[in-house]
């Protein structure tokens, strides 16, 4: 992957639209987790265990689960993969991935370089699919007796489709599915350093990421320089236009239907009191194109508050304490990413561990690592990827009682 790195970017960006920056960061980031992963092999420890019966012996081993069907996402079409696929193969598993319809090349790049790198034919497979056979397919993998293992990103809503299933043969599953991150600006926090992680979090890759922040809650004191200091950001830094072209910094939305959730999202949020700082419509290069928009005035009662946008749109809503900033982001049915500024010792503490999330940024709005586990609570999945825990997702534990020592 390293050796056809700029390929695979060419690839990522003709095929989603992401920056050419952001997708040769995205196969440097997918490498990795094979890289990871490959080291991860050597340490699936087993463990002896004394039992009180002095003529028995109690051994615990780990076996690969068996074939993984793994059903990835647009928005990462790399990394998605590799941080599946990785842990399945140190784990001694087969894999079928079905990648999503937007973006099948990858995919296929990806099957291509195993094949020149050695992996055996038939342990990395890829079935594309059109969009009209997206759910046939999906369902034979979630149904078909010879798939052990069932590994998917992407919405909630697809994931409950997929576990029901499941269900019928009781598979191992892992989801990462769909985020809502709250995005907390305490008084005490560096607005400047607060601001740089809003924008690092809310517009990589034009908002098409499930950790991307959909919800800033400013608290009351900080509010109108955070949204000043935001706006000046979001002008000066960001530029609309062609993934190839290196002054890009957002791409165009993956599709037409990304688009209308993004213009719903803002003209509902306008006709209940919301302002518009900046942006707020299409782009004038047309298309798939969004302007990256800013909304003051936001109330929770406004869809952008309780429905994830997955696109270029910031909606701000000001807070007076603590618990109710707290109680704002945990009122989601879903809890994958998590964020916030403070310089509060003690409410650093507080709020890191009382968030209803999987991950938590404090003071960063990066937080994604192959050496970190990934994954999230209540509906936003099951399991964890990346990281020393990943690779358990694709190992079953076998007890193993000698006896008549």
């Amino acid at each position: 992957m390293i050796q056809n790195k700029d390929d695979l970017a060419k690839i990522i960006t003709a095929e989603s639209g992401k920056p050419l920056k952001e997708a040769q960061g995205e196969v440097v980031y997918a490498a990795l987790f094979l890289e990871w992963f490959s080291e991860e092999a050597r340490r699936i420890y087993g463990d002896v265990i004394h039992t009180p019966a002095r003529d028995r012996r109690a051994l615990v081993l780990k076996q690969p689960v068996g074939v993984a069907a793994v059903i990835t996402p647009w928005n990462f079409p790399s990394a998605m993969i590799t941080r599946k696929v990785g842990a399945a193969l140190a784990a001694g598993c087969t894999v079928v991935v079905k990648p999503a319809e937007h973006t099948p090349f990858s995919a296929l790049a990806l099957a291509e370089l195993a094949n020149q790198a050695g992996i055996p034919p038939g342990v990395y497979n890829v079935i594309p699919c059109s969009r009209k056979k997206a759910k046939e397919v999906g369902e034979a993998l979630c149904t078909d007796p010879l798939v052990s293992k069932i590994s998917f990103t992407g919405s909630t809503a697809t994931g409950k489709i997929l576990l029901h299933h499941v269900a019928g043969s009781v598979k191992r599953v892992s989801m990462e599915l769909g985020g809502h991150a709250p995005f907390i600006v305490f008084d005490s926090a560096n607005v400047d350093q607060a601001v740089a992680g809003a924008m690092a979090s809310k517009f990589r890759n034009s908002g098409q990421t499930c950790v991307c922040s959909n919800r800033f809650l400013v608290q009351r004191g900080i509010h109108d320089s955070f949204v000043k200091k935001f706006a000046e950001a979001i002008k000066t830094n960001l530029h609309v236009g062609n993934g190839f072209e290196e002054r890009t910094t957002q791409g165009p939305l993956i599709d037409e239907k990304a688009v209308e959730k993004v213009e719903k999202h803002v003209s509902d949020a306008v006709s209940k009191g919301a302002t518009v700082v900046t942006g707020g419509k299409r782009h004038q290069l047309g298309k798939n194109f969004f302007e990256p928009t800013l909304l003051s005035n936001v109330t929770r009662d406004m869809l952008c508050s309780h429905e994830e946008t997955f696109g270029p749109l910031a909606p701000v809503i000001k807070f007076d304490t603590e618990d109710e900033a707290v109680a704002i982001a945990n009122a989601a049915d879903v809890g994958l990413a998590g964020y916030f500024y403070s310089q509060d010792p003690a409410q650093i503490w507080r709020v890191a561990e009382r968030l209803e999330v999987g991950m938590v940024g404090v003071n960063e709005g990066l937080i994604s690592s192959v050496e970190c586990p990934f994954g999230g609570v209540k509906q936003s999945g099951l399991g964890r990827e990346g990281s020393k825990y990943g690779i358990d997702e694709y190992l079953e534990l076998k007890y193993v009682c000698f006896g008549g020592l």
